[in-house]
């Protein structure tokens, strides 16, 4: 069944003049939906200067509550799993942006908190070198980051080049899709989408049942494919387009961007080149070049001159709090600075400056996106 607190972040995502951001505001301060709506007539001892606007948004509830209840039941009939801002199963990557959805939508059973997560996009219309490059990129990518989900919009052109070849590869592929479950566009993809939602991946959106394909909703569902990858690669844009947008979000938001460079006079490459112009983007030739980049190589082990691994050696003296933070990033190859402070106990701003700490000793490295890894002491 669909648990409570989704019901009441799908009913907050429908009150009337209640924007997004407010909206956020308001799960932040109580650190949930369903405490916004069991305070809502008491919102000023809480809120002191909430509008007067937002007061009245949160006065009639009912035909939100509703609409909540009735896509909750629409939910269950077709196995789409709700998932809140206030879950442990949200995005942690996303959840960091502001602007991220109250709740999410997910056909599928893949982890959206996987270790490496990487966006895949480029223009519609794709030439038949980014086609090659795309699938190159995501070939490689298996063999060296096997376990990387693949993250795009299930558009034509190079969105679906990476879906399709992330299949191919065994590899788990997320569509983020600009409209509800209850629809596939465009409908020539719908094979490919069942595809991903068999084989481990899914489709994940921020839109009920219903919706109807607006333009303006594709622009908007840019922000989680920016926001929820550690990496973001653009193959292929024309001057102007979507990808450019979401470069520039995940930009925004401190993701790591890349670029394949194209020719100088190739209409399908000029997005992408100039990106890497204005050092927007890096240059990207390879997969190998991501890995590097993102510090994903195995940060304990050395090796020998005989090419075997070796432990280095760890570390300096350190205090308390920093030896905790070390023991707890040793345990995996890095990790979420969300799931540092929430496994730590640490404040967030303190987290922030023991991490800044360790990587002025040459401890940790910050990798995109948040997220941290141990190196060797230098």
């Amino acid at each position: 069944m669909v648990n409570q607190e989704v019901i009441f972040s799908i009913a907050l995502s429908k009150l009337k003049g209640l924007s997004l951001l407010n909206a956020r505001v308001l799960v932040d301060a109580m650190g949930a939906a369903s405490e916004v709506f069991a305070h809502r007539k008491d919102i000023l001892q809480i809120i002191p200067d909430a509008s007067k606007r937002l007061q009245e948004a949160l006065g009639d509830v009912d035909d939100a509550l509703r609409a909540a209840e009735q896509e909750a039941e629409w939910m269950e009939r077709k196995h789409v799993r709700g998932i809140a801002l206030s879950s442990d199963e949200y995005p942690l990557r996303l959840k960091e942006c502001e602007d991220a959805p109250l709740v999410l939508y997910l056909c599928g059973d893949t982890d959206l908190n996987r270790r490496r997560i990487i966006s895949i996009i480029g223009t519609r219309k794709c030439s038949d070198y980014g086609r090659s490059m795309c699938c190159q990129f995501v070939a490689d990518l298996k063999r060296l980051c096997p376990d990387a989900l693949i993250v795009s919009g299930l558009a034509y052109g190079i969105d679906v080049c990476a879906h399709r070849t992330a299949l191919e590869n065994g590899m788990d592929t997320i569509g983020v899709l600009a409209h509800g479950l209850d629809t596939i566009y465009p409908s020539v993809h719908r094979r490919t989408a069942t595809e991903m939602v068999r084989t481990g991946g899914g489709l994940l959106t921020e839109y009920t049942s219903g919706t109807a394909l607006d333009k303006m909703n594709f622009v908007r569902r840019n922000r989680i494919v920016a926001g929820i990858c550690d990496a973001c690669v653009v193959v292929e844009s024309s001057a102007k387009g979507g990808s450019l947008i979401t470069a520039e979000l995940a930009s925004g938001y401190g993701r790591d961007v890349f670029a394949f460079p194209g020719r100088a006079d190739d209409v399908c490459s000029v997005g992408c080149n100039n990106l890497i112009k204005r050092h927007q983007a890096t240059l990207l030739t390879s997969a190998e070049d991501l890995i590097e980049a993102m510090g994903w190589q195995n940060p304990l082990l050395g090796r020998t001159a005989q090419g075997d691994a070796v432990q280095q050696e760890l570390f300096p003296e350190l205090n308390e709090e920093e030896l905790m933070l070390v023991r707890m990033l040793r345990q995996a190859d890095d990790k979420h600075i969300n799931q540092i402070v929430a496994e730590s106990g640490i404040s967030y701003s303190r987290v922030s400056m023991i991490l800044f700490d360790l990587e002025m000793k040459g401890i940790v490295k910050a990798l995109g996106g948040a997220r941290y890894r141990i190196v060797r002491r230098l």
